[in-house]
């Protein structure tokens, strides 16, 4: 059967011009190093086929090598940001959300249960090591289905009903991925922000790892990277999503030049990149990109004075008035993108809390709808976001096919006289001189709200949120952390309540998979400790037993095994339904804009576009390595 993503990626595949490369122009920055032998030639570097970006037709102007960005970044961890921005993938989307093949040449599908990937003839890691089914076949056997180094078993997007993918090696450049049933978020998950990664640098990894290496050697380089076991230096070595080790090849535009610890990283260009543009020259056009390390906090000031060329991360709405104020002083503009997430903030109640009280009152829908109620939003759009939001419930944008007006609208009125009578109902009618309700243990009912602390836009509305639930007898207090702390606290179940971003993916199709509605993953505020569970395939954890997450799980599992799309998008809306009317998450305004700010130089930006880590990674569906410097820095 053809799919329409078979459709698609036929289509894809078959429009490159397989001549074009042959015409292109080295790239002028490493002439020298082909000059002296030390690279091969652009038409040995690139493959047979190299993945052809028509610039123009993306109604965008073909551009030149050169140049240097810099961006700010809040941590050395940050430079997983590259990863995401460079965006090659398997399959990727393009900026219509549609699935292509990248680094495949092509792929079909068969009733989304049989994947057959073609690789690139000529196809080359960064180090200039082929891309083989070798890489795929180290990653299958070696890794993944290695007990010391995948000790959770397979990821789930590679298990359907307990079992593993059938793995195959067809020809030298054919692979295969099978089950009995369909699975439909394979191709997702290799198209995501954060991929699924199937194929590993085996030629370059085989030396960290012990089948390959011999025992004395083995035992010398872990002495050297200071690590007790070789699983650990094998999976430090191998960290290709945070891109810590210069050493390791990649397929991405850009690769990191700078070990740690630094404060400025170098991600130099790739000489072995796989895209051209329709003129044959290799892409990125631009040389290099320069992360340098920052406080958060300091972000915003720096990018304002002129220090980042391209900067989105760490930059607010709050800031826009004060960059809009750069472009006066400096080459810079700055756009603004609209956010893809289903609320620009939620308040998130840890159902997994560890507290005996909070537990039950916050699995409670009337509690939850209660609090939602008595928020009032247009206050918070008109305070804080100039009125340029939607006042809305976490759910899908109107961008997306499934969006329903009942979903944004569910418990968003500002009610506070239905709040206190929800309340009263679920046993909080009891309150003190003050007007605060009292606990069913005596305390009062006090919820502490926990920040990552990574912008004051979070604190801004906190604040506001602390009047409107002073009046339903609720006190709220705010308690700032840091990330990491942040998240193992609540997995810990030490956080009753937490302030993040709502569902990340606010324009899906019925195609993408729905698991943000569900508990599938233990960094999801709202359920960490089940979403543990799912992730490890029942082994850690705690199984859900609230009925309507148990139906949530159910329909999540009925649209893995679903081939059908009106099926996926009645489950997809079904979901919605359930999350929206149970309040999972209280959403406050969502379609918020995000700064862009970049230098006047830089071409090919788009003016307007959507911005969010899924499904759009960030910049990444844009094509950055289509991004040029109308003059070099």
């Amino acid at each position: 059967m053809i799919t329409r993503r078979t459709a698609l990626a036929i289509l894809a595949s078959t429009a490159l011009p397989r001549v074009l490369f042959a015409a292109g122009k080295e790239v002028e920055a490493l002439a020298p190093l082909v000059a002296e032998g030390r690279l091969p030639p652009l038409s040995e570097r690139l493959p047979k086929t190299p993945r052809v970006i028509n610039v123009a037709a993306m109604g965008r102007q073909p551009g030149r090598h050169g140049g240097t960005v810099r961006s700010l970044i809040g941590s050395a961890k940050d430079i997983r940001l590259m990863t995401i921005y460079g965006y090659a993938r398997l399959v990727g989307y393009d900026e219509a959300l549609n699935l292509q093949p990248d680094v495949l040449e092509s792929y079909e599908t068969v009733e989304d249960r049989i994947f057959t990937f073609h690789l690139r003839e000529g196809h080359k890691w960064s180090d200039g090591t082929p891309l083989s089914t070798e890489d795929f076949r180290y990653c299958w056997e070696d890794v993944l289905l290695s007990e010391e180094l995948s000790p959770a078993g397979l990821p789930t997007a590679l298990v359907m009903d307990g079992e593993g993918a059938k793995f195959e090696i067809v020809d030298e450049r054919t692979l295969r991925y099978s089950w009995k049933t369909p699975n439909p978020d394979f191709l997702q998950k290799l198209a995501a922000p954060q991929p699924l990664v199937i194929a590993m640098p085996a030629a370059y990894l085989k030396q960290f790892h012990k089948k390959y290496q011999d025992e004395d050697k083995l035992k010398e380089i872990m002495k050297e990277q200071r690590v007790k076991k070789w699983s650990q230096l094998h999976m430090r070595m191998a960290r290709s999503y945070r891109p810590e080790n210069p050493d390791l090849p990649t397929l991405d535009p850009w690769r990191n030049t700078t070990p740690l610890p630094a404060e400025q990283f170098v991600f130099e260009r790739n000489p072995y990149f796989h895209r051209v543009d329709e003129n044959g020259l290799q892409l990125p056009y631009i040389d290099k990109f320069v992360l340098s390390v920052s406080s958060s906090s300091l972000i915003p000031a720096k990018t304002g004075t002129g220090e980042s060329d391209l900067q989105a991360a760490g930059i607010d709405f709050v800031d826009y008035t004060f960059l809009k104020d750069a472009e006066k002083r400096y080459p810079v503009k700055v756009k603004l993108w609209k956010k893809t997430t289903g609320s620009r903030l939620a308040l998130l109640p840890n159902l997994n809390c560890s507290d005996p009280v909070w537990r039950p009152l916050l699995r409670d829908v009337r509690v939850r709808r209660a609090l939602s109620l008595a928020i009032d939003r247009r206050e918070i759009n008109m305070a804080v976001f100039y009125g340029l939001t939607k006042e809305s419930a976490d759910t899908v944008l109107p961008d997306s096919p499934l969006y329903r007006p009942e979903f944004a609208n569910a418990w968003i009125a500002h009610d506070p006289e239905q709040a206190n009578a929800l309340l009263d109902q679920a046993g909080l009618a009891k309150r003190g001189s003050d007007g605060i309700r009292i606990l069913p243990d005596g305390r009062v009912a006090q919820i502490v709200v926990e920040t990552a602390g990574e912008s004051t836009l979070d604190t801004d509305v906190l604040q506001l949120i602390t009047d409107y639930w002073q009046k339903v007898g609720i006190s709220l207090f705010i308690r700032t952390s840091q990330r990491d702390t942040f998240r193992s606290r609540a997995v810990g179940g030490e956080i009753i309540m937490s302030i993040w971003f709502g569902i990340d993916n606010g324009v899906p199709t019925a195609d993408m998979n729905p698991g943000q509605l569900a508990p599938t993953a233990d960094d999801q505020l709202q359920w960490p400790v089940w979403g543990l569970n799912y992730l490890s395939h029942g082994e850690m954890g705690e199984a859900p037993d609230l009925p309507p997450v148990v139906d949530l799980l159910s329909l999540l599992k009925r649209w893995r095994h679903s081939a059908d799309d009106a099926e996926r998008a009645d489950i997809w809306r079904k979901m919605l339904s359930i999350y929206t009317d149970q309040v999972f998450s209280i959403g406050l305004v969502n379609a918020s804009l995000q700064p862009i700010l970049v230098s006047s130089k830089l071409r090919n930006m788009p003016e307007k576009a959507l911005y969010g880590f899924d499904p759009t990674s960030y910049f990444g569906v844009y094509k950055p390595d289509t991004f040029w410097l109308e003059q070099d820095n």
